[in-house]
Formats: C-alpha cells, sequence, structure tokens
C-alpha cells in the first residue's frame, strides 16, 4: 500500500502537466486576463490561429443566449493557449502541450 501513494501522486502530477488553466496569459509584452473583452485579447494577442463558435449558452436570467468561442494560439516550446469567450468575455485560458 505504501508505493501506492507515489504512484497515484506521480500519476496526477503528469495529467496536471498536460494541461494547466490560467488567469492571465502574456502575450508579448502585453497581459491579458479572464474577463477582458474580445477587442481587448485582439489588440493585445493579435489575430489567433483559429476561431471556432463553440454554442451558445443561455444567460443567468434565461432571457438570452450568448455565443461561445474558442479561440486558439501557439506559442513557443509547443505549447497551445486555448481562450474561451462567453458572451464576448473571456472565460478561460487553457495550455496544452502541442502534438
Amino acid at each position: 500500500m505504501s508505493m501506492f501513494k507515489p504512484l497515484m501522486f506521480g500519476l496526477a502530477l503528469a495529467l496536471l502537466a498536460g494541461q494547466a488553466q490560467a488567469d492571465t496569459l502574456r502575450c508579448g509584452s502585453q497581459l491579458i486576463s479572464v474577463g477582458d473583452r474580445k477587442s481587448e485579447v485582439l489588440g493585445k494577442c493579435g489575430e489567433p490561429r483559429s476561431q471556432d463558435l463553440v454554442g451558445y449558452q443561455r444567460s443567468f436570467d434565461r432571457r438570452t443566449e450568448v455565443q461561445i468561442e474558442e479561440w486558439v494560439y501557439p506559442q513557443s516550446g509547443g505549447m497551445v493557449q486555448y481562450l474561451r469567450f462567453v458572451g464576448g468575455r473571456l472565460e478561460s485560458i487553457d495550455s496544452k502541450r502541442g502534438n
């Protein structure tokens, strides 16, 4: 049983190393943060490699739908940044090691 804990810890670290989520991202000398508008991100980071419409989500009051988009920015060292926008605001920044 004593070998099981270190093995599970190592597996968890390996999974976390493959994917990370952050609240900020550096684009050159600029920083973008969760909550920024699409226009701010575009101004600081430039055009993404791709922009995909993921779907729609109902607003909190359930009266309107907001658009969900994913923008992809390749980074040096094989990392890829996935930016998710909901209703035109940056909701999350995910980092994954590219193929």
